[in-house]
This record gives C-alpha cells, structure tokens and sequence, in this order.
C-alpha cells in the first residue's frame, strides 16, 4: 500500500515526502537524477525492495526540489540545497540521526551531507555512485564533453520516450516492456524535459572528490561490476578515499539497484546495518571557513563589526574569531557563505570599508561555536591574501560544490599549503547577480534582510496569488530592482521568464490545494489567479503531463 504524500517546507520550497517501514532506526532513500515518489509504487520491483527495506528501518522517501512531486519552481540548485531539503524532511519527521541510502548522483549529496553533519548520520549506504561527472585525467571514467552532449541531445529531443537509451540503466530488463514503459513514465513525471538538462547540466560540474576524506561514519558502497552508467572504477577510487569504506562489487550490469541480484544488494545492506553503533559522536565535522580582511576606515553611521555579525548570523554561520581587522566565521555550507560575504561586500563598500575575502572547505574540530583548528584557519587566512579589495577568493573545492549556484568563476592563482605542500587552484567569484563596481549611495542603506532575490519574488508571487492582474511591473517595485535586472536574474537563478515563474508558482500552489480537496477545480483555478478554468486546466497539463481532474482522480 502507497503511504501518505506529505510536505514540509525547506526554505521556501515545498518538498514532498512519504513514511513507511517498522524497523527500530531510521533510513532515508537520496534518490539519483529525478524521481517521483507516487510512482515508485507502480514498479513491483523497486515496491518489493522498498518493502523488505521496511522491515530494517522505518524508510524515509523524499524527491528532490525541482523534481516529482516537490516544488518545480527552483530549476537550479546547489548539493548544499539538496542537503537542507534531507534535513528539512528529517526534522519534519521527527528523524534525529539516520542510515542515508543514496543512489547514483543520490550518493553526492548524500556523501557531502555525512561529512557535514556526522551527529545527524549514523551510516552512509551507497550504490552506484560516482565522485564527478566530467573526464578529467584523474579521473577518466567520466563521461567527456562530446559524450555528455549526446545525453543533452537525448533529453532535448526525446525526454520520456522510447529513445532514452533506458537499456543501459536496466540491461536485464532490456526485454521487460512493461518495466520499459514504468521506467520511460517515472522519468516524465520526475521532471519536464527542460528541468531534466538543467539537472544534468548542473550535475556535470559537480565534484565531490575533495571531501572524501572528511567522511568519518561507517560506509558501505556498492555497485555492479558491467555497469555502463556509472564504472567500477570510479567505486574503487571513492571507497580508497574514504576512510574504513566497505566496497562490495556484485555480478551484473544493471545501474539500478532494484532490478537483478536484488537479494545480494538486500543482504549487503542487512548486514551492514546491523553492525551500525547508532549513538557513536563525532568532534568534527565539514566546514567552509571564511577569512575577511577589513581596511581601516573612517568612522561612519554603520559600524562594520556589527554588520558582520549580522549577516554572517543571518545566513546561519558563526563568527567564530575577530582581531582588530580581520575575522573568521564558518558556515555549513558554500553557498551560505559566499552569498554572505557577496551582500556583506556590497553593504560595506558604503561605509567606505575595503572587504577581501578568503573561502575554503575543511575538517574542522568545533566546540559549541568556538573554532579549535588552527592550521585550517592559517591556510584560509593565506588565500584572503591573495584577494585585493572587493575581491572573493574561494578554492578549487569551493568552486565545485557551488554548481547551481548562479555564480560564475575565474582563475585566480595558485597557493601551496604551508604543512602539506599540496597545491590550491584559487579562483574569483564573479557575482552574476550584483553589480561589482563600488557603490556611492547613503551609508545609512539598511542591510539585506533576504539572502536571495529569489526569496523576495516567491513572496510578492505569494502576496498575490489570486490577483489576475499581478505581473512583472508590480513585482519590480516590490523587490526593487528594474524589469531589465528582473529578466536577467530570474533567468540565471530559475531557467524561466519572470511570467513564467510566476505560472509555475501558481500552478504549484494550484496542485497543493487540488491534493488537499478541499475545494473545485473552477474554485481553485480563481484562488490562484487564472482567468478562466479552461485556461488554467490547459496550462495545469503542460506543467503537470496530466489535467487537473486527472489529477484528482489519481489522488482517490
């Protein structure tokens, strides 16, 4: 029996979830590339596995933001995101700490988020997975540019169908039609064609290499042996870098987990989970240090102490040190802190204080809030040296886990660790989003109360969700910036128009109410500020693959 759909919120966004199973732990399934987790229970295969899994832990099933039945609106998105929707759902079930079981590029973000919070992980399980997705001569089992081009190609030209290519996920299904036609349907409902190559766009710039080594909890990792998706070597080089990590290499060719020697796949999983201590803790854990340097300055309206420890606080981090002009803060994630230190450089350069920054991810030994190593510090403070005023320098591994982030790079230099000599690409943040020149205006400005633009649009999209008549000119004034600025940042956040972030929202909320029926399609379609119910159940079908009332019917 299908269990209940429900949503918490991660942010903004809504992600769906599902709860089932009687085991004594808790496991939560990080699904690969899109999903839909209605549609898991129409494969009796993966429903058979999901089942038996039930009987260990009590199973945890979410999908993604931009994916299923989470919310469509935010197309781009960081490992650091999918990280708070898994703590976002966690939280919402009362899930303290949890075995993750992530498949393919599940086990990305799954892997980033044991290395960051170790006390809320009690075991990494994963199968499938891979480091990166782009060859690189460290790392050629990667796709190259020409290959992943071919999968752009496939997704823009025959999403959903029969030319996917889904043969090579499930090679001993190749003759199962009915599996086929499952699998071609989980797909178009996981995701539209363009949300689907945004994902796979992002995803081939993703590298987890970097912070293998910070991963402390117990590991199991297992893929087969022919897999043509993902290769057997690429298991071998993440188990060799992550400390204590069993790798089980089982017989076959067939990328997902649920189809083929399942049982072998089950008593790897058993038995690994059984031997999990669950109450083991751990001193430290992953985190993106940031040194900034401030100049002196001459005393004006704003104090810049205050302003750091305002924002820093406001996007979740920890000033952790401060000498006369510099401070140390960290933060759970990159994207938190570079789009900290991006509105902290804009906000000071009005009071006429030079910022330079340095940015680095690193194992860290933390007590309460106050940051007890040392050598991370120092090598972080080494790279804000090589920032001139106004400037973000971030690290190579930075860089990596910023994919989806909306933000572009350039090469910067190269630092050698003092203690390891190992060599540090550095890199500028170039901001898509802000103006880089010095701003002039009143030093009384008050300071961003929003870490994203996107925030303040879904919340002016909210204000008026019934209003018919709400459009780009209104949204302008609301979030301040001018349409020309609107247009251009919309898109680089979302993939869509502003109009057509604000159809998606709508139609999104509309699915929402639809889901609670509690009120009527025509009800509805004017509670979320379409003009007419045919207009609204035409547009509702090119978001959703299916009308409104069927939809409902789905639903009963």
């Amino acid at each position: 029996m299908k269990p209940a759909t429900q949503y918490t919120k991660s942010g903004r966004i809504n992600i769906a979830y599902q709860v089932f199973g009687s085991g004594p732990i808790d496991l939560v399934y990080i699904p690969g590339w899109v999903s839909n987790i209605d549609w898991m229970w129409a494969c009796p295969e993966l429903v058979r596995f999901l089942q038996e899994l039930g009987t260990l832990a009590r199973v945890i099933l979410f999908d993604k933001r931009g994916t299923g039945l989470s919310d469509r609106v935010v197309e781009l998105s960081t490992l650091e995101e999918r990280m708070d929707d898994i703590r976002a759902v966690m939280d919402a079930v009362g899930s303290e700490k949890a075995v993750l079981f992530g498949h393919s590029e599940g086990g990305s973000v799954s892997a980033l988020f044991a290395a960051t919070y170790p006390n809320r992980t009690m075991a990494l399980i994963t199968f499938g997975v891979f480091a990166k997705r782009r060859y690189t001569p460290e790392y050629p089992w990667a796709p190259t540019d020409d290959e992943r081009q071919k999968v752009y190609d496939m997704i823009e030209n025959s999403w959903g169908s029969g030319d996917m290519g889904l043969e090579s996920l499930a090679p001993s299904k190749v003759d199962d039609k009915s599996f086929l036609d499952w699998l071609a349907s989980y797909f178009r409902s996981g995701a539209s064609p363009s949300a689907a190559l945004v994902l796979t766009k992002m995803n081939t710039q993703v590298d987890i290499i970097d912070i293998l080594g910070s991963i402390e909890v117990p590991t199991l990792l297992m893929q087969r042996t022919h897999d043509i998706d993902v290769k057997i070597e690429e298991g071998r080089f993440i188990s060799q870098r992550i400390r204590g990590a069993k790798f089980v290499e089982l017989e076959g060719s067939d990328h997902l987990f649920w189809v083929g020697n399942t049982a072998a796949v089950m008593a790897e999983m058993k038995a690994f989970i059984r031997d999990v201590k669950p109450n083991r803790k751990y001193d430290k854990h992953l985190l993106t240090i940031v040194v900034g340097r401030l100049s002196p300055s001459e005393p004006t309206g704003l104090q810049p102490r205050a302003i750091v420890d305002r924002l820093v606080e406001q996007y979740r981090g920890h000033v952790v040190q401060d000498h006369l002009h510099t401070f140390v803060a960290t933060f759970e994630g990159p994207s938190k802190a570079v789009h900290c230190c991006i509105d902290l450089r804009d906000t000071l350069q009005g009071t006429n204080v030079q910022l330079t920054v340095g940015m680095h991810i690193g194992e860290c030994v933390v007590e309460g809030v106050n940051f007890l190593g040392g050598e991370a510090v120092e090598t972080v403070a080494a790279i804000a040296r090589q920032a001139s005023p106004y400037q973000i320098v971030v690290t190579q591994t930075v860089k990596y886990l910023l994919s989806g982030a909306g933000l572009n790079f350039a090469p910067h230099t190269t630092l050698f660790e003092a203690t390891s000599a190992e060599p540090l690409a550095l890199f500028l943040v170039m901001d898509q989003l802000r103006s880089h020149l010095p701003w002039h205006g009143n030093a009384q400005q008050p300071l961003p109360q929003n870490g994203s633009l996107l925030e303040d649009v879904l919340q002016s999209i909210d204000h008026h969700l019934a209003d018919e008549a709400f459009g780009i000119e209104v949204l302008c004034q609301e979030v301040g910036i001018s349409e020309r600025q609107l247009q251009r940042k919309i898109k680089s956040i979302t993939n869509k128009s502003p109009n057509q972030l604000i159809r998606s929202v709508r139609l999104h909320r509309a699915k929402e109410l639809l889901l609670s029926q509690q009120d009527n399609i025509v009800e509805i379609a004017f509670q979320t500020g379409f003009p007419s119910p045919s207009y609204f159940s035409k547009c509702f079908k090119q978001e959703f693959g299916r009308s409104p009332s069927a939809l409902l019917q789905e639903s009963v």
